[in-house]
């Protein structure tokens, strides 16, 4: 199946905003209302679909008006690009009912990440489409520290042009959206090499436990010339991280991955420098590709935008990490 990139975003477009996991009734009204300031900042009109008010037990909505929204948005020509409201559990729910052949007939911009990752990987094996792993529409009710965020959204979705990705000068881990202002960042030391070397190949992956979730399933892409970038959040422990990247070394396809981003772990996990590099250590089938940890993606903050299917080159070494991101 052939690629297909969507067209890139330009000022004057018009977004619409899904819930395909929690409800954008979750989220405040102060959040909402800088987030729509902010993509309008960017040039953007910003709709949102019909059902994402709707809030059940699961602080979700049913199946079908999850499809609904999302099917809407696909069809409708004025709308250049889809962002999710906010992450959550239940995504993959949806992927059975997706009319993947829309997808392809009418390929636009798909943007969110965490729980977002099974429908986008989904759609990359399925209709063949690149989708991006970035911030959610929420995020952008971010008041502080986003700026670093903001500019990778516009290098991925506004720009054909490639682009390396740069660390960014500080870093968070704070739950923003109770306290605004009264945020701690940290001083960002960069990326680290556990394992040096360079390679090339097409980006899959997104949130780890969330991937996982598609193993054994028609949704799975293959991961032939593959650069897995995988993250997850903090309720991951250093147990879970273990068996869980350890189900990822048991893919039949896994020989096709040719290096692995880890994006930057939340300390709530415990998932230190130290322990993370004992797991991986531990793998034999880790020890013969480049391996790079406290990448600038994930639920910390800030966080880069990358396009799943997209292509990626990195080089590793005892002293630097380049990290390219191919538009084509």
């Amino acid at each position: 199946m052939d690629l297909i990139i969507p067209d890139k975003l330009k000022k004057g477009d018009t977004v619409r905003v899904i819930a395909p996991s929690r409800s954008l009734g979750i989220v405040s009204k102060q959040v909402r209302e800088i987030a729509t300031k902010r993509l309008n900042l960017l040039g953007l009109n910003v709709t949102f679909g019909k059902l994402v008010e709707e809030c059940d037990e699961f602080t979700s909505s049913s199946v079908s008006s999850r499809l609904s929204d999302i099917h809407e948005a696909i069809r409708d020509r004025s709308i250049a690009a889809v962002l999710t409201a906010i992450g959550g559990y239940n995504c993959n729910q949806l992927l059975d009912g997706i009319d993947y052949k829309l997808f392809r007939d009418n390929p636009k911009i798909l943007c969110g990440f965490s729980d977002i990752t099974a429908l986008q990987n989904a759609l990359l094996t399925k209709a063949g489409i690149v989708t991006y792993s970035g911030p959610h529409y929420s995020t952008f009710g971010m008041e502080l520290g986003i700026e670093y965020t903001l500019e990778y959204f516009q290098k991925c979705l506004f720009s054909s042009q490639p682009f390396q990705v740069a660390q960014a000068r500080e870093w968070s881990d704070d739950q923003w959206f109770l306290a605004q202002k009264d945020r701690k960042f940290f001083p960002n030391p960069g990326a680290t090499v556990i394992q040096a070397g360079s390679a090339s190949g097409r980006i899959v992956g997104g949130n780890l436990c969330t991937f996982n979730l598609l193993h054994g399933t028609e949704y799975m892409p293959n991961l032939h010339d593959s650069i897995l970038f995988l993250e997850d959040d903090e309720l991951k422990n250093v147990y879970e991280l273990d068996r869980d990247l350890q189900s990822v070394l048991h893919l039949p396809g896994f020989s096709g991955v040719k290096g692995l981003l880890l994006g930057r772990f939340q300390k709530k996990s415990g998932i230190t420098p130290e322990i993370l590099i004992s797991i991986i250590k531990s793998k034999r089938r880790l020890s013969d590709i480049p391996i790079v940890s406290d990448c600038d993606f994930g639920h910390t903050t800030p966080q880069t935008t990358f396009p799943i299917g997209g292509t990626a080159s990195m080089q590793a070494t005892a002293g630097s990490v380049v990290v390219t991101i191919e538009q084509h």
